[in-house]
């Protein structure tokens, strides 16, 4: 009975809007830092480092990068934590085949449930982004073949298409 209850444990879906907030794009690279990982896998972020530097080899730089001292200031004053609580180190940010890396490195079955759920996240942005791309090639092609009389239009279209900025991550407590 008591197994039973700790298999149905952890079992709700991961919401794709979660995963999606927690995508960021650092060095010109979508990553997601080990903080927000361990929230999702349901781990402490020393246990998820601890792993991974337990298994380092299968994280190469373009799977896996540690935050530079800048780069970890201005996340932190993007937020707004305050310097005395909080790490004590620097974060490591996860590229979308490290966080593929982590469902062989974190033994349990609600990593693999979260990582094929990020996966699903990784590539519905990268789905978003191409249609994006690909309507601003059409409209840029119309905008040639017509005169400038049609300019305030596809002025107009163009704003209308231009994804709008990424929401501001809230701050405290998360349900």
């Amino acid at each position: 009975m008591r197994r039973n209850r700790r298999a149905g444990a952890g079992n709700a879906a991961i919401p794709t809007e979660r995963i999606t907030r927690a995508i960021l794009l650092i060095r010109g690279q979508k990553v997601i830092l080990d903080t927000d990982l361990a929230v999702l896998y349901e781990v402490e972020t020393k246990a998820l480092n601890r792993a991974v530097k337990r298994n380092v080899g299968r994280f190469p730089p373009d799977f896996m990068f540690e935050l530079t001292k800048d780069e970890a200031e201005r996340l932190r004053c993007q937020f707004g934590t305050s310097k005395r609580g909080g790490r004590r180190y620097r974060p490591y940010a996860f590229t979308e085949q490290g966080v593929a890396m982590l469902s062989g490195v974190l033994h349990s079955r609600r990593a693999v449930r979260v990582n094929i759920e990020i996966m699903r996240a990784f590539v519905q942005l990268r789905q978003m982004l191409s249609s994006h791309a690909d309507l601003a090639r059409k409209l840029e092609a119309l905008e040639k073949k017509y005169d400038a009389q049609f300019k305030v239009v596809f002025d107009a279209i163009r704003e209308l298409t231009t994804p709008p900025a990424p929401p501001k991550r809230r701050i405290g407590f998360i349900e």
